[in-house]
């Protein structure tokens, strides 16, 4: 991201972006509003957004009932300042003038409701350190 960009762009990946990627879109979305432009797509996308995270999110009043997961591609990857993967950064080649995370988060397949919770609210702490880390510098905020 450069000096010159206004809104940062931001990929989450995760392998079905069916869950972990989908909530950590939503909750940036939901923190950032405007001021950044969130994707989130997979490798290999399930059919629909995992039903337990669907349940989870509305939980904390986020709709993810209406997303579908989506199809990672090269120029989402490309045209991202910021590339988060959950525990599989080997799937995606990030330029070195990007920047790039990985989180190590579980996967919410096959988890129970309480364990998709917690990944939710690890999720949530990650997504707000990151909002943070966005914010552009008083003195670039004033220009």
């Amino acid at each position: 991201m450069s000096e010159t960009d206004s809104q940062p762009s931001v990929l989450f990946v995760c392998a079905h972006n069916a869950g972990r990627s989908q909530i950590a879109a939503a909750f940036l979305e939901e923190l950032a509003g405007d001021a950044v432009s969130v994707q989130s797509a997979g490798p290999a996308p399930g059919e629909r957004v995992n039903p337990l995270v669907v349940q989870v999110m509305a939980e904390v009043g986020i709709d993810l009932s209406r997303r579908t997961p989506r199809q990672l591609t090269d120029d989402a990857v490309q045209s991202s300042a910021v590339v988060v993967t959950t525990s599989g950064a080997d799937t995606v080649s990030v330029a070195s003038a990007q920047r790039h995370e990985d989180w190590p988060v579980e996967d919410v397949a096959g988890k129970n409701l309480d364990a998709v919770r917690a990944i939710r609210d690890d999720i949530r702490v990650r997504v707000e350190q990151l909002a943070l880390a966005l914010r552009p510098a008083p003195e670039q905020a004033e220009k």
